[in-house]
């Protein structure tokens, strides 16, 4: 028998997916806080080559599995992308076949929690999770086994 973590209070999501071209070499970029604002866990996963849309959606998808891993009953789901939020929160229609399967593995996921909110917050405030899906990207860049070294600037994401 699995024992379920004490319920961590609401959870925030932020999220954010990378495309280099549409579609290009993708990432995801997770960072799921507490109520306590600090970081439970952080994801930057390369997704091999996909459009930013796809990117998007992948990352929620990974951010609400880490949610419910951590036993949260419930989640603010945050994401600079307004058609990802605007698609989860039912205002606009999906109509891209490939975003239509994966608007539906988000909909199965949110069966695991009490509640669900949807955000959509700027740029500036989702930096932390579009920092870690660009890592993502560099990393699948590089290839199995190999650091990618990107040439700007940001050397505290290769410590």
């Amino acid at each position: 028998m699995r024992v379920l973590p004490k319920d961590p209070g609401v959870l925030t999501v932020y999220c954010d997916g990378a495309a280099r071209g549409n579609p290009g070499p993708a990432g995801i970029g997770v960072v799921v806080e507490g109520p306590d604002r600090r970081a439970l866990t952080e994801v930057a996963e390369g997704i091999g080559v996909a459009t930013n849309n796809v990117a998007e959606y992948k990352a929620a998808i990974e951010g609400l599995r880490r949610a419910a891993e951590l036993g949260a009953k419930k989640v603010l789901l945050r994401s600079d992308s307004r058609l990802l939020i605007e698609q989860l929160s039912g205002r606009w229609r999906v109509k891209n076949p490939t975003l239509i399967r994966l608007h539906e593995e988000v909909r199965a996921l949110l069966g695991a929690f009490q509640s669900v909110s949807f955000e959509h917050v700027p740029r500036e405030l989702n930096r932390a999770a579009d920092r870690l899906a660009n890592r993502g990207v560099d990393e699948w860049l590089a290839g199995p086994g190999r650091r990618y070294r990107h040439p700007g600037p940001a050397p505290e994401l290769f410590d």
